[in-house]
């Protein structure tokens, strides 16, 4: 089962409130301003910044 649509609309990144987006292999979802990837375990969203893996240059 997928990430849900609503529930997608309504995430924030909690660092930045900026939009994410989900990754096309549904791993995580990324803030393309703060440049982090918040991972989905279990279908859940670990939406804490400690838990953020910071994306590459």
């Amino acid at each position: 089962m997928a990430i849900d649509k609503e529930l997608l609309d309504i995430l924030a990144c909690p660092k930045c409130k900026g939009d994410l987006t989900l990754e096309d292999d549904e791993s995580g979802l990324v803030c393309p301003a703060c440049r982090l990837k918040y991972p989905i375990e279990d279908e859940i969203p670990i939406m804490l910044i400690d838990e953020a893996i910071p994306l590459d240059a």
